[in-house]
């Protein structure tokens, strides 16, 4: 047979091994590969044997993209939005550059000089005029808030949780029936979470100790390990604060964990102390907010911002289903923030403080009720979760970025958005809503690791590439869902990896019992190195590492 007939063609002698055809077969069907076969008999040379002619003419369902059409949109999108972006200026620079050729050309500089001589009066009204305006500005324009640095605690060794050791110790403390053990270790398994997360001291005790004392234990650790080290980091003495925050949704004893760091660090009696509760996995932004406003009112004042969760008291020993995934989730850690309003703190300062957007949908019922603190049927205390919870906190997004995207979208992703929206709304055109790209207004992510799927809906719907969420993925893996301060280790992140550059901005984002949804955007005011003792010195060089779920 001529093989020019069949530019595919495949001949296969009858002495090939069977293993082969076996997989060359397993090879086709994967590739949806449909085969002619025209057979051919008769004494060929060779000994006699028969060939067979097999052409395959390779069918599938899905093309190849075109690769040089997307690349080009690719450059069309950002001349674009570099050309609107930039349109005032290209239109106002040669504009200024005309007008100044043209009045030199028509105007005698030696008349205009004796005009005003002799107008001193107009003069001196426009100066009046114009020193009052930049006083007034100066003035009554809002502080700028600059993050000089921030801690993260990072447990001893001997408090970490593997999964085996986990599963052991639920089994052991006797509560939980084999179905909610076996609950609970499939959600391990699809959680995120690595082996080397953190519960505290109580729990590793068999049987384990919630206690008070233990819970109080806890809080110190953790508060005192973040500003042991911010203290360190920063050569800031304690006397020096001003204004004191600390968030922390479930444990709240009295007197109060703010009280606790007044108390160990003999902080000076007017301070301006504030304990939050109760607000979830958002405070931190919450708490940076109320910050804001306070540096806003108290002059050359430092702001330190606590933000934690507390394990020990606040486990789960029934075997509720939707009671059981915090279990499976939370682990300790703390971080301790140091904000001022001090212009001289600019040139030290790691971050200022653009924007802070939050919404809370706490109005409606479901959403209200789809974090929340109860007894079950058995009398146990814990936080149950809600199946619309991916729903609700996707709702509460859609809110709060609709408030942030007109402060931080370049006008170019603006006027896309406007124009389809008047497409849709006047002209009732059949087209999608454009959704704009948050990738043209920051540089880096951190996405509150509350869990794989929080992350892989926000990677979804912002349309982001798998380095934006890097750092919370790593963070969820390596350190759990430490509730409000997860965003820092995830910033931490990111410095440890040399990633943050002078003038980057970073998005944070927050989800939390309310239900909340918080947004706070900060700029690098340069390239920002690690601080000392960090969450991730020992092993920042093992991520990113591939999580298998």
């Amino acid at each position: 047979m001529d093989s020019s007939h069949y530019p595919y063609s495949i001949y296969i002698t009858n002495t090939t091994n069977q293993f082969q055809n076996q997989r060359s077969f397993s090879f086709l069907q994967s590739h949806r590969l449909h085969i002619h076969i025209p057979m051919t008999t008769g004494g060929g040379g060779g000994g006699g044997g028969s060939a067979v002619g097999v052409q395959i003419h390779h069918q599938t369902r899905m093309a190849l993209p075109d690769f040089l059409q997307s690349v080009n949109l690719k450059y069309v999108k950002l001349g674009y939005h570099y050309l609107i972006s930039n349109l005032l200026t290209l239109f106002l620079v040669p504009l200024i550059l005309v007008t100044l050729i043209q009045v030199s050309q028509t105007t005698d500089l030696h008349h205009l000089w004796l005009h005003l001589q002799y107008n001193l009066l107009t003069i001196l009204t426009c100066s009046a005029v114009l020193v009052f305006g930049l006083t007034l500005y100066a003035v009554t324009r809002p502080r700028a808030v600059y993050l000089l640095d921030s801690a993260c605690f990072r447990p001893a060794e001997h408090l970490k949780a593997p999964f085996r050791s986990f599963m052991d110790h639920s089994r052991l403390t006797g509560d939980f029936e084999e179905s909610s053990l076996d609950f609970q270790r499939k959600i391990l398994e699809r959680s995120g979470l690595g082996e080397e997360t953190y519960v505290p001291e109580a729990m590793h005790s068999i049987p384990p100790q919630p206690s008070m004392a233990a819970a109080r234990a806890e809080a110190e650790q953790v508060m005192f390990g973040a500003l042991d080290n911010l203290f360190h980091n920063t050569s800031l003495k304690p006397k020096d604060i001003g204004i004191l925050i600390v968030n922390c949704s479930l444990f709240n004893p009295t007197p109060s964990l703010s009280a606790m760091i007044v108390n160990k660090y003999k902080l000076r009696g007017n301070i301006r102390s504030f304990n939050l509760g109760g607000m979830g996995c958002s405070a931190g932004v919450i708490a940076v907010d109320l910050a804001k406003d306070l540096l806003q009112v108290h002059r050359n004042t430092y702001a330190v911002v606590v933000s934690t969760e507390n394990i020990t008291q606040n486990w789960y020993f029934g075997n509720k289903k939707s009671m059981l995934i915090p279990n499976c989730l939370f682990r300790v850690g703390c971080s301790a923030l140091l904000l001022s309003n001090k212009p001289a703190d600019r040139r030290r300062a790691k971050y200022r403080l653009v924007h802070v957007v939050r919404t809370h949908r706490g109005a409606d019922d479901k959403a209200f009720r789809c974090v929340y603190q109860e007894q079950d049927d058995a009398g146990k205390t814990g936080v149950s979760l809600s199946k619309d919870l991916m729903a609700i906190a996707g709702g509460a997004l859609k809110t709060n970025i609709t408030t942030l995207g007109p402060l931080v979208l370049p006008i170019s992703e603006q006027l896309l958005f406007f124009v389809t929206l008047l497409m849709k709304k006047l002209f009732k055109a059949d087209v999608k809503p454009y959704i704009p790209d948050f990738k043209l207004a920051f540089d880096h992510f951190c996405i509150h690791a509350g869990g794989r799927a929080v992350i892989d809906e926000l990677e979804k719907n912002l349309q982001l590439r798998s380095e934006h969420v890097e750092a919370s993925r790593m963070t969820l893996h390596r350190f759990g869902n430490t509730s409000s301060s997860s965003i820092w280790y995830e910033l931490a992140y990111i410095e440890a990896k040399g990633r943050m550059k002078k003038g980057n901005r970073v998005w944070q984002i927050a989800f939390g019992s309310g239900f909340k949804c918080n947004s706070a955007v900060w700029q690098a005011l340069g390239n920002i190195k690690p601080s000392p003792n960090g969450p991730w010195e020992d092993c920042i060089d093992k991520y990113p590492v591939e999580i298998i779920t």
